[in-house]
C-alpha cells in the first residue's frame, strides 16, 4: 500500500448482508483504491448473527474483489477510520429518512474527526426496498428472500431460524410484516 492509496470505510452491521450492501461496496470500490467493509461488533440493536458470522458472510460476498476487505471493529467509527488510515466513510442512502439520519451522523463525525469525509452513495433503485430487518422478518416467517440476498445468506438464515424454532425462541423483531 502506498501513501497515496485512497482507503475508505463502509461501516455497517450487515445482519445479514444483502444485495443493497453489496451494491454500495462495489460502487465504492470503483471509486477508491481500497474499501474496508467494517462490521461493528456491538451494535445497539437486536442481532441475529454473531459478529464473526456476519464477517464470514460478508467475506464470502466479496471474496472475488481484491480491493474490498472485511473487518470487525469495536471503536468509535471515525476513530477506527483514522486508526487504519482511511480518508472517508461510505454511507448508503435508500430513502429520505436515511438522509436525515446520515446527515446528522456526518456532522457529528465531522466534529469528531474533520479529516474524515462522509460520502453517501445512493442505493440503486432495485434495492430501495431492501433492509436487513425486512429480510430477517420475511425469512423468520418462512418467506422467500432469494432476490434480496445471496444464496449462502438465504441458507444461513434458514439454518438460524430452524435453530431458533427448535429452541422455541424468537429474536423478537418480527413486528411490521405481521401487523
Amino acid at each position: 500500500m502506498t501513501p497515496t492509496t485512497r482507503k475508505v470505510v463502509y461501516p455497517a452491521s450487515l445482519d445479514p448482508i444483502h444485495y443493497g450492501h453489496i451494491d454500495v461496496a462495489l460502487r465504492a470500490a470503483k471509486i477508491f483504491d481500497e474499501v474496508i467493509v467494517a462490521i461493528y461488533d456491538k451494535p445497539k440493536k437486536n442481532i441475529l448473527f454473531t459478529v464473526d458470522e456476519r464477517v464470514a458472510l460478508a467475506q464470502q460476498a466479496f471474496e472475488m474483489y481484491s480491493n474490498i476487505r472485511v473487518a470487525k471493529y469495536s471503536a468509535l467509527t471515525v476513530n477506527y477510520a483514522k486508526e487504519i488510515g482511511a480518508m472517508a466513510l461510505i454511507r448508503g442512502l435508500r430513502v429520505f429518512s436515511d438522509f436525515e439520519f446520515e446527515f446528522r451522523m456526518g456532522l457529528a463525525n465531522r466534529k469528531l474527526a474533520p479529516e474524515i469525509e462522509t460520502i453517501a452513495i445512493i442505493a440503486d433503485e432495485k434495492h430501495l426496498y431492501i433492509s436487513s430487518s425486512t429480510i430477517r422478518e420475511i425469512a423468520e416467517l418462512g418467506g422467500d428472500v432469494s432476490e434480496m440476498t445471496p444464496p449462502f445468506v438465504v441458507e444461513a438464515l434458514r439454518k438460524r431460524f430452524a435453530e431458533l424454532s427448535a429452541n422455541q425462541s424468537s429474536p423478537g423483531y418480527n413486528i411490521s410484516i405481521r401487523d
